[in-house]
């Protein structure tokens, strides 16, 4: 959606003339993103994309960890953390407190949190230990929970909603679900089964820029045709 004229108020985020390139060891970069100026309407988004299209990359930019190589990127209500990832935890301080820290990042009531982390996260004792020694089930958890706690306006979703087993998973979409009356998603995957279940719209991402569509189903026939031209291209080059 390229329609920089609409009201800030029924907006995500606004892609100011937006760029993305790494450098490449052999030399010259890896264009992810060029020159892209969109903004992104208020609604449960879906972003669609094959491996390599540079969706975990849009996640970071999205997020904030990562800053664009030229352009801006205008956020314009309060957008969580990515919460499939939690490589934003520091490994040698415990979960409380990283919650902790956390908490007065975003101004929020310490102890309200840490009650709701320790109940729906049930990782017990362990929230009390270095986050370094935990699973990635654990830490899964205490960043789902650590995110449900917070009303944010918009969740970040790369890939995964659920992690645990079956009863946490349950638990977990259901408590997402109910966070979801009042915000809104911007879901980032490549399962487009995932992203017509929870969005209304959706972008494909394609040779460094995104496509917008008004329609899931439309995006995902889109996203369809672009996987069957990247599979053709690729037998060519085989055979």
């Amino acid at each position: 959606m390229t329609a920089s004229s609409l009201n800030p108020n029924n907006l995500i985020a606004t892609f100011d003339n937006l760029s993305k390139s790494y450098p490449l060891k052999g030399g010259g970069n890896k264009v992810v993103f060029e020159q892209q100026t969109l903004s992104i309407p208020r609604k449960n988004i879906g972003i669609m994309g094959i491996n390599g299209a540079g969706k975990s990359t849009l996640v970071r930019l999205i997020a904030g960890s990562d800053l664009p190589t030229t352009g801006k990127i205008h956020r314009h209500v309060n957008i969580s953390w990515p919460l499939a990832l939690s490589a934003g935890f520091n490994g040698s301080l415990t979960g409380i407190e990283n919650l902790r820290f956390v908490c007065r990042i975003y101004n929020r009531d310490i102890e309200q949190v840490t009650d709701f982390v320790t109940e729906f996260s049930e990782l017990g004792k362990a929230l009390h230990q270095p986050v370094k020694t935990y699973s990635s089930g654990m830490r899964g958890k205490l960043n789902f929970g650590l995110s449900i706690a917070f009303n944010f306006d918009c969740y970040l979703v790369d890939e995964v909603l659920a992690v645990g087993d079956k009863t946490f998973q349950e638990k977990s979409k259901k408590a997402f679900e109910e966070r979801l009356k009042n915000s809104n998603i911007l879901l980032v995957s490549h399962v487009a089964g995932k992203i017509k279940e929870y969005c209304d719209a959706a972008y494909v991402l394609k040779d460094g820029m995104m496509n917008y569509y008004d329609d899931v189903d439309d995006a995902s026939k889109a996203y369809n045709e672009y996987i069957r031209e990247v599979r053709q291209n690729r037998n060519n080059r085989i055979a």
